[in-house]
């Protein structure tokens, strides 16, 4: 999966390395070409003998970050971005690495920022103009997207990423013939798997999707799906899986002795809210609405897939499937010092990714923190819970066909089969906490939530303890203003959507899935 472009540079850095006389660039280089071919242990010892040979070298530096950007090691990779444009300041390359990492990560204010002074520095910056026109086009921009994608293609007519943020708009604007017609060319060339070509296809099944070509739209989902398992099998390689984590996690909460915890109210920590929300589901379960609906509330803060319980993960949650089990069972009897330790870890980090000190309400988003639940129970015992439920063909469907940044969970959405079970696994794991820990929740169900928006919400803000107010009908406005970086951005941003029944044209296909996802369609009231 190695392109001309660097194929062609390997080649000449390898004769450089063969004649003695490589330096850290060629080392750099060369170890790009490894990881492009699956190689990632060659990759890290060549970007070793690359940082030895130009520990200041800001091309090396660049090159390592995009290494580190994907190989899903975003922090280091800022990090190390960072340093090269501290080095060279007008260095294009390391503003243009520096705007995919933050993309990447979500960041989406930040990367444009920095694209545009790669584009400051070097107005003919394609890999700068593209990024440009992808974030305006995911954030609904239209114009800004149509001008830089056009400096793009003007420049390199087989950009894929300008194509596909063109692609976007005309599907924004209700063109998906014309939507087709850029991505079917950009498909075709591709031979290999590569991130453009998954990028386009997933686009290519949306703009089918709409043509009502519903067999082609689901053979692009899956193309874009088995290139993005493809793309990152590398960096997955010897990796638990998530179900296998979820497994874990629910196997150690099995085995915990709940009698041993005591009913302890937790001191003070600095920087804590008044009242304490999670907010789970699962992903394309409605979590990103429901997120800032709360957050257009006076008083309400918000934040998104954030990792604010990094430090009691580390502890507790690290290692293989056996020492996550083994450990999570003894947590019952972790002292309230400990506890405390890690309470005031996880507001500092609240407070890190920008929430006001002791704000009114803390609202923290992750659809994926169902995991989370047994740590919760017993760190924040007097946090409110909001789950949101959605019919689960509709969230296996849009979990398969929505395109996702890489993390561990993602990488369990690439088969349909795949999807339903890690789905089946956090049913599992969040019906089996609500049985055992003493949690205060509340379910909402999305389609009752976009239906009897009024009620659902009126009623939702009583069990918060928070008065209702009318700015929530403007949620979609809190949207656009906070910025959305999670992959539901386009429905968010244009108000109530009803995305019920969206499985149906696509149930042969679920089909084969069905003896796992019919048991939580009957339980959750959809059958």
């Amino acid at each position: 999966m190695i392109s001309p472009e660097l194929a062609a540079a390997a080649a000449q850095s390898k004769a450089a390395y063969d004649a003695g006389r490589a330096d850290g660039y060629d080392h750099m280089i060369l170890a790009l070409a490894q990881q492009a071919q699956g190689n990632l242990d060659s990759a890290e010892e060549l970007f070793r003998k690359a940082m030895a040979f130009g520990p200041d070298d800001p091309s090396v530096l660049a090159g390592r970050a995009k290494f580190l950007r994907e190989t899903g090691r975003l922090s280091e990779a800022v990090a190390t971005c960072d340093r090269a444009i501290t080095l060279a300041p007008q260095y294009a390359d390391a503003w243009i690495e520096r705007g995919a990492i933050l993309s990447a990560g979500g960041s989406n204010r930040e990367a444009r920022a920095s694209y545009a002074r790669a584009i400051a520095l070097a107005p003919d910056a394609v890999p700068a103009h593209a990024g440009i026109a992808s974030l305006a086009a995911r954030e609904g921009d239209g114009e800004t997207a149509r001008t830089h994608a056009g400096i793009a293609l003007s420049i390199d007519p087989g950009n894929a990423v300008a194509a596909a943020a063109l692609a976007t708009v005309e599907l924004e604007s209700g063109e998906p013939a014309r939507a087709a017609a850029l991505l079917e060319p950009i498909v075709a060339a591709r031979l290999q798997p590569d991130f453009e070509r998954s990028l386009a296809a997933g686009l290519l099944g949306d703009a089918r999707h709409r043509l009502g070509d519903h067999a082609g739209a689901y053979e692009a989902y899956r193309l874009s799906k088995a290139d993005f398992a493809a793309i990152h099998a590398p960096a997955a390689k010897g990796r638990m899986r998530h179900f296998e984590f979820i497994e874990a996690i629910h196997t150690g909460l099995s085995a915990m002795d709940l009698a041993q915890e005591k009913a302890i109210r937790p001191a003070p920590v600095p920087g804590e809210a008044e009242r304490h929300i999670f907010l789970i589901g699962y992903p394309r379960s409605g979590t990103t609405l429901m997120e800032n609906v709360l957050a257009s509330l006076p008083g309400v803060e918000a934040l998104e897939e954030r990792p604010t319980l990094s430090e009691a993960d580390r502890a507790l949650l690290s290692g293989d499937a056996g020492e996550i089990a083994a450990t999570l069972a003894r947590f019952a009897t972790v002292g309230e010092e400990q506890l405390n330790v890690w309470r005031t870890a996880y507001w500092a980090k609240v407070v890190q990714s920008g929430i006001t000190p002791g704000t009114r309400a803390f609202v923290d988003m992750d659809p994926l923190k169902g995991t989370r639940l047994p740590l919760i129970a017993r760190l924040f015992p007097e946090a409110r819970i909001v789950i949101m439920r959605r019919d689960p063909r509709d969230v296996v469907w849009s979990c398969f066909r929505t395109q996702f940044a890489m993390t561990s969970g993602t990488l369990d959405f690439t088969t349909l089969q795949d999807t339903a079970r890690h789905y089946d696994a956090l049913m599992r794991l969040t019906e089996h906490s609500l049985q055992r820990l003493p949690l205060t929740t509340f379910e909402v169900h999305y389609h009752r939530l976009v239906r009897d928006f009024e009620p659902t919400t009126r009623a939702l803000c009583q069990f918060l303890g928070l008065e209702w107010d009318d700015a929530v009908l403007q949620f979609d406005r809190t949207a656009r203003q906070r910025g959305v970086a999670t992959a539901s951005v386009g429905q968010v941003r244009r108000g109530l959507y009803d995305g019920t029944r969206q499985w149906e044209p696509y149930a042969q296909w679920l089909e084969p899935v069905m003896p796992v996802l019919q048991p939580w369609v009957e339980k959750f009231g959809y059958a």
